[in-house]
C-alpha cells in the first residue's frame, strides 16, 4: 500500500512541488541540487595529470585596453601611446602601466600573452563566447542558448568534480548582460550539457554590510534539525519509489541529499563569510564589489570549489568598454580597483601555498583600437590584445608573443582564444579533444580548434 501511494504521489507531484513540500522554497533549493549531478552523462577524464586543481577567471568584461595596461607603446605617436607612462615591474624588461603599481610587483609570478587575436566579429557577445569557451559562434548576439558549447567551469564540474561536497562551479557577482537590459551573455553556462552544470550564481554584493547568499540560506524559521528531518522524509520517499522499480525523481536522489548537506554545512556557510577576514585583508583587495568578489573567489577555492568566474561588469558596456573618456575611467576607477584585487589575489594565494595549484586567468573579450578616437576613447579591437595567466603550472616571469610597434596585430606567435582555452584545460587535467555528450548522447570535443601553448607551461 505504501509503495502504491508513493507511486501515485510521484505521478502527481512535480519536482517544484516536492521542493516546496520540503519547506525550502525555490530560492534555497531548486538551483542547488543541479550542481551535483556530476555523473549524469558524458565522457570521463582521460587520466591526464593536472597541474592545477582550481581556477579563478577574472573576466574584464567589455574589452580592456592592452595599450594602457601591459603592452604599452611609449615610442608610438601620442594618438596611439595615450596619456599613461610605463613603470618597471618585478619582471626585468617588462614594464606595465603606471596605474598598476601593485600588480607590477607580481609580474614575476605571471605569463603575459601579448599576441592574442581572433577572427570573431567585434561584438561583445560573440567575443565573450569565444574567450570563455574557445569556440566561435559566428554571430553578433542573441544571448546564451541551450545549444552553446559549455563554459570550462561546467566542463570541470562534469569531468573533475571536487573531492568534497562543495559547489564545483561558481559565477559572480553579476549575470552580465549583452547590453543594459539585454539577454545574458553566452559563455558562462553549460549549454548543451544541460542546466545541471550551470554555475551557482552569487549575485549579492560581497561588499554590502548585509551580504549573504540567498541560495544557501535556510528560510525562517527552519532550523538545521528540521532540515535533517525533511531530508530523511524525502529520502524515505525516494527509497519507496526505487523499491517499486520506478525511476527516482531527481529531487529526491543523491543530488538532493547533497543540497541538504550544503544548507546545513558549517564549512559551506563559512566559505561565504567574509567577516572572518581581517579588516586589513578586506581593504587590501578593495572595498568595492569587484575587490570583495575576488577575495570571495580565494575563499571559495580554499574551501574546495573547482572553478570561479568573476565577470567585471553588470552589462557589456558598463565598465571596460571605454569608447569615451578612456583614460579618466581607467586611471580613476578601473585600473586602481583591478590593481588592488588582482595583485592581492596573487600575493594572497602565494602566501597561503595555494598559487601552485590554483590557475589565475585574467581574460577579456578583445583589446582596444591603437588610435584614440574623437571621444578620447578606444573602440573594439579583436586583431591584437593581451591576457595574463599565473599559478597552476604556468611558467613564471614570461612573455609569450609580441605585437607590432603600434599594438595593432601580432608580430610573432599569434594566439587565439581556442589556444588559451586548450591550454587552460590542459593545466586543469582535461585534454582539449576530450568528448562530452550532450543531452541526446551526441559527442562534442571540448575545444577542437585549440592548440596547447606548451611554451607557457612551467
Amino acid at each position: 500500500m505504501l509503495t502504491a501511494n508513493l507511486r501515485k504521489m510521484a505521478s502527481e507531484i512535480s519536482r517544484r512541488k516536492i521542493m516546496q513540500l520540503g519547506g525550502l522554497g525555490l530560492p534555497g533549493m531548486l538551483a542547488t541540487p543541479r550542481l551535483f549531478a556530476n555523473s549524469a552523462f558524458g565522457a570521463e577524464g582521460d587520466g591526464l595529470i593536472a597541474k592545477a586543481d582550481h581556477c579563478i577567471v577574472l573576466f574584464l568584461n567589455g574589452g580592456p585596453s592592452h595599450l594602457d595596461m601591459w603592452d604599452m607603446k611609449p615610442e608610438a605617436p601620442r594618438e596611439i601611446r595615450g596619456e599613461f607612462d610605463p613603470i618597471a615591474s618585478s619582471l626585468a624588461g617588462v614594464p606595465v602601466s603606471e596605474h598598476l603599481p601593485r600588480l607590477s610587483q607580481q609580474m614575476h609570478r605571471a605569463t603575459l600573452i601579448r599576441s592574442m587575436h581572433h577572427s570573431v566579429n567585434n561584438s561583445h557577445a560573440a567575443a565573450v563566447y569565444a574567450a570563455l569557451t574557445g569556440h566561435d559562434r559566428g554571430e553578433q548576439g542573441g544571448g546564451a542558448k541551450p545549444s552553446d558549447n559549455p563554459s570550462p567551469g561546467s566542463v570541470l564540474a562534469r569531468l573533475r568534480p571536487a573531492a568534497n561536497r562543495t559547489l564545483p562551479y561558481i559565477s559572480l557577482p553579476y549575470k552580465t548582460k549583452e547590453g543594459a537590459g539585454g539577454p545574458l551573455q553566452p559563455g558562462f553556462l553549460a549549454g548543451f550539457m544541460g542546466p545541471t552544470f550551470d554555475p551557482f550564481w552569487v549575485l549579492n554584493n560581497p561588499d554590502a554590510a548585509d551580504f549573504h547568499v540567498d541560495n544557501l540560506s535556510l528560510p525562517e524559521p527552519v532550523t538545521p534539525q528540521r532540515m535533517n528531518d525533511r531530508s530523511k522524509l524525502l529520502t524515505d520517499l525516494g527509497r519507496g519509489l526505487r523499491s517499486g522499480r520506478e525511476p527516482s525523481l531527481s529531487a529526491i536522489d543523491d543530488f538532493q541529499s547533497r543540497a541538504f548537506e550544503l544548507l546545513t554545512s558549517d564549512a559551506a556557510q563559512k566559505a561565504f563569510d567574509l567577516d572572518q577576514e581581517t579588516p586589513e585583508m578586506r581593504a587590501r583587495y578593495g572595498r568595492n564589489i569587484y575587490g570583495q568578489s575576488t577575495l570571495l573567489a580565494r575563499r571559495l577555492v580554499e574551501a574546495g570549489t573547482r572553478f570561479v568566474t568573476l565577470s567585471w561588469a553588470p552589462d557589456a558596456n558598463a565598465t571596460w568598454d571605454t569608447h569615451g573618456d578612456n583614460f579618466n575611467k581607467l586611471k580613476k576607477v578601473l585600473l586602481p580597483e583591478f590593481d588592488a584585487a588582482c595583485s592581492s589575489l596573487l600575493q594572497d594565494l602565494d602566501e597561503r601555498g595555494l598559487l601552485e595549484r590554483t590557475l589565475v586567468c585574467v581574460l577579456g573579450d578583445f583589446g582596444r583600437t591603437p588610435k584614440i578616437n574623437a571621444n578620447a576613447g578606444r573602440d573594439h579591437w579583436n586583431s591584437c590584445y593581451t591576457v595574463m595567466l599565473a599559478g597552476g603550472g604556468v611558467r613564471q616571469g614570461f612573455v609569450y608573443g609580441a605585437s607590432d610597434r603600434t599594438g595593432s596585430v601580432p608580430a610573432e606567435s599569434p594566439v587565439s582564444p581556442g589556444d588559451v582555452m586548450a591550454t587552460i584545460y590542459r593545466l586543469l587535467g582535461v585534454q582539449s579533444t576530450t568528448q562530452i555528450l550532450d543531452a541526446l548522447g551526441r559527442p562534442h570535443e571540448v575545444v577542437p580548434q585549440g592548440r596547447i601553448i606548451d611554451e607557457i607551461i612551467g
